[in-house]
């Protein structure tokens, strides 16, 4: 089975061929014959014959032992295609008809013609061209020619046997035609190859050079050479290379670079290459703008500006611009400028190199902030014993005021953006030295601002104590606080105020009302100001005594004493003090009942006034004698018909009395003479009862009225003279 397939392709061929006999042998045209077999180009045959009756067309079959190539042709002469270039063929013919084909002519050979060589041409200068090949098969010469593409001028040809050939002494920028060709042994000459070359162009001549300082930029011209397709323009400087292309004969170079020279060249250029490198020509650019710039601010109000020097300049000029408009500017050949500032400005600096091609280019804006100005009016508008506030105007440039205030020992101080600050929390009665700085966020503090002396208000004296000295005066005492000062107490209540003043350490306010509280301060006062109050001490008077005492007996053992209300008195104590004893009261209200009196004895009365805190006044007042005694024993005896004598036995001591008998029919008083202890009432009515009642009469005149009373009925029968009957007594009402 393996060997199937292959057996039945061979059984296939044999019967096709039998086939194509039998047709042959029937109907089949005349064999052609071969009259010449030749070869022009390298991959073909041409054949020639004679013209076979009957058929249309020809079968030409060219063989070299490895291939075989067929071309149908219509008719003599024909080519076979596609051959391989130096190489002997064997070549037949077939003709064709409608009924089939004739068998194949006697052979006749032929070889094909050397293969082109194949050129690769160039112009390495513009006066010359290189034409190179590779070596062709079966070629022992060659031949190459040129000439002007145009067809102007004569051929130049030559024959070598190298594979390349030079033409010199051409015409720059030219179009040439170069042909060449390969020969075989036999002078047989093969296929020939045809190419354009153009020589490269002469470089260019008469460059001009126009420098733009402000772009950095350069316009290049030169006269336009034959034959160059472009130019390209080449600034080279140090590590710096610029180019530009044109198909024109001018163009301009960007971006520069400033403080370089550049030697430029211009080449041309065409499809053969370039030419040689023109003349080159110097170019020097602007300077670079200098760097390293430093500002420096020595002492103020001037300002040092340095730089350094930089490749290409000739001189420098800085400018120098303030932030209110108003500008200067500096020329020198050296590296360093000095310019008069102020405080509180901002300058703009730029610095320029300068030469032969022009200003530099700008380089950086550097700015420099003088320190801010210091406050000249400081005004402290406020001293107290721990502050100080003051107030200044703005100063330019200053976005930051701190103020120090400095004693010597610590450092109190403030920052504030307004222009006021308070310093607190400062010693009392101390020297501070303030200053008010400026600061600005860009160039910091100005540390030479002035200072200024201020002391601060007294200290707060503190109260020792309050006290009375023997003529009722209040003297108040303070502990002394501070150097020069003049301490001043004040005592405030409801009854007025009252101030003492002394550079010492104690002051008298005088006698204070009585019954009043009052609040008691001091304070101190020196050239800086005045201390806060201290702390105050409550000062209470002694109550006021009452204007007036009555002293009222009630009976013979009692007396009434009252008395008017005195200002800030809550109780009274209230003394009688005889020989005989005391009797005393102690009392919220404004009297008071007294007992144990002894009747006809003088006694001193005595109040006192205290107040809700014990504090007391001693009140004194003139002595009082209690009223006589009640008389003992009285009795009625009649005088007649009409008369009545009362009698009574007198007690210790002289006194007067009065007598007052009261019946229905009328009172009857009788007053003895002094000395006498009974008195006689005459005409008075008989047949009624009596109250008789006999009183001791007060020194003022006064009838006492708390003796008892007895009541006796006096009848109109019976003697004319003897005792009254008694009938009972009563107490006085």
């Amino acid at each position: 089975m393996a060997g199937g397939p292959e057996t039945c392709l061979t059984l296939i061929g044999v019967c096709l061929i039998c086939l194509n006999m039998v047709t042959s042998a029937k109907t089949a045209p005349e064999i052609p014959t071969i009259d010449q077999a030749y070869s022009k180009i390298s991959n073909s045959i041409t054949v020639e014959w004679a013209t076979v009756p009957g058929a249309t067309s020809y079968l030409l079959t060219a063989e070299d032992g490895d291939t075989v190539i067929e071309t149908m042709v219509a008719n003599s002469p024909g080519t076979v295609t596609g051959l391989k270039a130096a190489t002997l063929y064997q070549i037949t013919i077939r003709s064709v008809s409608a009924a089939g084909r004739s068998q194949a002519s006697p052979p006749k050979q032929a070889k094909t013609v050397l293969a082109a060589p194949i050129l690769e041409v160039s112009s390495p200068s513009s006066d010359s061209i290189l034409v190179q090949w590779e070596a062709v098969y079966m070629a022992i010469g060659f031949s190459v020619s040129i000439m002007r593409a145009n067809g102007l001028g004569s051929v130049w040809k030559e024959n070598t046997t190298d594979t390349s050939w030079t033409f010199t002494r051409l015409e720059a920028g030219t179009l040439y035609t170069i042909k060449a060709y390969a020969w075989n042994a036999n002078g047989i000459p093969g296929d020939d190859s045809t190419c354009n070359q153009r020589t490269s162009p002469r470089a260019p001549a008469n460059i001009h050079v126009s420098f733009d300082s402000g772009a950095l930029r350069a316009a290049f011209s030169w006269a336009p050479m034959e034959g160059a397709a472009n130019y390209t323009v080449t600034a080279l400087g140090g590590s710096s290379e610029r180019r530009c292309s044109t198909t024109s004969s001018s163009c301009t170079i960007s971006s520069l670079q400033c403080g370089t020279e550049y030697l430029v060249s211009v080449l041309a250029r065409n499809d053969a290459g370039s030419s040689k490198s023109s003349s080159a020509v110097t170019l020097k650019t602007v300077a670079c703008a200098p760097r390293r710039v430093t500002i420096l601010e020595e002492s103020p109000g001037r300002l040092s500006v340095a730089w350094s020097s930089v490749d290409l300049g000739d001189y420098y000029v800085a400018f120098v611009k303030s932030d209110d408009g108003w500008e200067v500017h500096c020329n020198t050949s050296l590296t360093q400028c000095e310019f008069l500032s102020e405080c509180g400005f901002t300058y703009f600096i730029s610095v320029f190199a300068y030469n032969r091609a022009g200003q530099s280019p700008l380089g950086d804006v550097f700015n420099y902030t003088t320190a801010p100005c210091c406050p000249g009016d400081i005004n402290p508008v406020l001293v107290s014993s721990d502050r100080v506030e003051i107030v200044w105007s703005p100063v330019r440039g200053a976005e930051l005021y701190e103020t120090k205030a400095v004693d010597g020992r610590s450092v109190v101080e403030c920052n504030d953006t307004a222009p006021a600050c308070t310093l607190s929390a400062l010693e009392c009665d101390t020297k501070y030295n303030i200053t008010v700085y400026s600061f600005s966020e860009v160039r910091g503090g100005n540390t030479s601002c002035a200072s200024q002396l201020v002391t601060t208000a007294p200290c707060s004296p503190e109260i020792k104590n309050v006290s009375k000295d023997a003529s009722a005066m209040i003297l108040v005492h303070w502990r002394p606080t501070n150097n020069d000062a003049t301490y001043t107490a004040t005592a405030q209540g409801d009854k007025g105020l009252y101030r003492c003043s002394s550079t010492g350490e104690s002051c008298s306010l005088g006698a204070l009302p009585c019954g009043s509280m009052f609040s008691v301060t001091a304070i101190a006062e020196t050239e800086a100001g005045r201390s806060l109050p201290s702390y105050s001490m409550a000062l209470e008077t002694v109550p006021c005594c009452p204007t007036g005492l009555t002293v009222t007996q009630i009976t013979q053992s009692v007396v009434n004493v009252s008395w008017t209300v005195g200002t800030a008195a809550q109780t009274y104590v209230t003394v009688l003090e005889s020989h005989t004893g005391q009797s005393k009261c102690h009392t919220r209200q404004s009297h008071c009942l007294l007992g144990c009196i002894t009747c006809g004895v003088d006694y001193t009365v005595t109040l006192k006034a205290v107040s809700a805190t014990g504090l007391t006044a001693d009140c004194a007042y003139q002595s009082y004698s209690s009223s006589a005694c009640c008389p003992l024993g009285v009795k009625l005896y009649r005088l007649g018909p009409n008369g009545i004598r009362v009698y009574w036995q007198a007690p210790r001591g002289s006194a007067n009395y009065s007598t007052d008998l009261y019946g229905s029919k009328g009172i009857f008083t009788c007053t003895p003479s002094s000395g006498l202890s009974f008195c006689d009432v005459t005409e008075i009515p008989c047949g009624d009862v009596y109250t008789v009642m006999v009183s001791p009469v007060a020194e003022t005149g006064l009838k006492l009225t708390f003796c008892p009373k007895k009541i006796y009925s006096v009848t109109c029968s019976g003697s004319t003279l003897g005792m009254v009957i008694y009938r009972g007594k009563r107490n006085a009402e």
